[in-house]
C-alpha cells in the first residue's frame, strides 16, 4: 500500500471544481490514493476556498477560465483533467468546453466530464433539461482527440434523507410514480468519489462507467423504513408518468427564470427519467476496482430515524 501511494505521487490530476462539494470530496479521494491534485480555481475565488483546498493537501492553482493559454499551462503534465463543475449552459456546455479544449492542447491524455448522473445517453432528448446539456457536451467530446470517461452514478443518495420528495417521514408514506416495484439507482457523494479517483487514474477506463451504491424501488424503501422505524410505512401513488409530466410543464411554466441549476421542477424531471426506467443504470461496473464498502440505502436512513 505505501509503495503504491509513492508511486502516485508521480501522477497528476487536475481538477476543476474543487470548491464545490463533490469537486471536494473526489479531490481528497485522490489525495488519500497519494495522488498529486492540483485543483483550478478561478482568479477571484475567496482565500478562505482556497485555503481550504490547500489545507487538505492539493495544490490550488488560481487560472482564468476565459484565457486558453493560462489553462492550458494549467493542465500541463497532468494525467487526466477532471470537470466537476456544477451549472447551466454556460458552464456545462461553454466553461468545460474551454477546459476541454485546453486539455487537448496540453497533450493530456484523459478527461472526465461533469457528467454524475442517472443514465442520460438512455433517456429522451427534450424531457430533462440538465441531461440535454450533459448530451450535447459528449457530442462535443467524442468529436476531440481526447481519450474520455465519463462516471454515471443514479441519484445521490443523500438526498434520500429529506431533499429528495420521496420518504415522507412526517406521513409515514414513501411517494412514488408510476410502478412501486421500478429499481432506482441510488450512491452516496463520498461513494461517487472515491470510485472517480480510480476511474480517473485508469488509462483502460471505458467511454462510460456505471455505478450504483444501491438499487431499491419504492416498495424496497416502504419495507426498509418500516423495519427501521418500527412504524408501518405505506406506499402512496401520487400518479403516473404522464401524470408527472404534466405537473412538471405546468410548474417549469408558473416558475420564475432562474439560473439556479435545480429548480423543483427539474427535480421533477430527474424523478421522472427514473420512475419511468429510461435512466436506470445497466450493467453496472461497481466491482471494477475492487470496492465492497458501497453505502446501502439502510445506511444514509437509518439517522434519519
Amino acid at each position: 500500500m505505501v509503495t503504491q501511494i509513492l508511486k502516485n505521487l508521480r501522477r497528476t490530476v487536475v481538477i476543476a471544481g474543487a470548491t464545490g462539494d463533490l469537486g471536494g470530496r473526489i479531490a481528497r479521494a485522490h489525495l488519500r490514493r497519494g495522488f498529486s491534485v492540483h485543483a483550478l480555481v478561478r482568479s477571484d475565488t475567496a482565500e478562505a476556498k482556497v485555503s481550504a483546498i490547500r489545507a487538505d493537501g492539493a495544490r490550488p492553482v488560481r487560472v482564468n477560465f476565459d484565457d486558453p493559454a493560462a489553462l492550458q499551462r494549467a493542465c500541463a503534465d497532468a494525467e487526466c483533467v477532471m470537470s466537476a463543475l456544477n451549472g447551466l449552459e454556460p458552464t456545462i456546455v461553454s466553461l468545460q468546453g474551454r477546459l476541454l479544449d485546453a486539455a487537448v492542447a496540453a497533450g493530456v491524455p484523459r478527461f472526465m466530464p461533469s457528467d454524475f448522473s442517472l443514465d442520460f445517453t438512455k433517456t429522451r432528448p427534450g424531457d430533462n433539461r440538465n441531461m440535454d446539456l450533459r448530451r450535447r457536451f459528449m457530442e462535443r467530446i467524442d468529436r476531440s482527440s481526447i481519450r474520455a470517461t465519463s462516471l454515471l452514478n443514479g441519484a445521490f443518495a443523500d438526498l434520500l434523507t429529506g431533499e429528495a420528495p420521496i420518504v415522507l417521514h412526517r406521513f409515514n408514506r414513501i411517494l412514488y410514480w408510476g410502478d412501486p416495484d421500478q429499481p432506482l439507482d441510488f450512491t452516496t457523494k463520498d461513494d461517487v468519489a472515491d470510485y472517480a479517483a480510480d476511474l480517473a487514474m485508469d488509462a483502460d477506463a471505458p467511454r462510460f462507467s456505471r455505478i450504483a451504491g444501491d438499487v431499491v424501488s419504492a416498495r424496497d424503501l416502504a419495507i426498509l423504513m418500516t423495519r427501521l422505524s418500527g412504524t408501518h410505512y405505506k406506499l402512496f401513488r401520487a400518479g403516473g408518468i404522464r401524470r408527472l409530466g404534466l405537473i412538471i410543464n405546468i410548474a417549469r411554466t408558473l416558475s420564475p427564470k432562474t439560473d439556479a441549476p435545480f429548480p423543483a421542477w427539474q427535480g421533477m424531471q430527474y424523478l421522472r427519467d427514473m420512475s419511468s426506467g429510461r435512466g436506470k443504470l445497466s450493467p453496472l461496473d461497481n466491482g471494477r476496482y475492487g470496492k465492497i464498502d458501497w453505502k446501502r440505502a439502510e445506511t444514509v436512513l437509518a439517522p434519519t430515524i
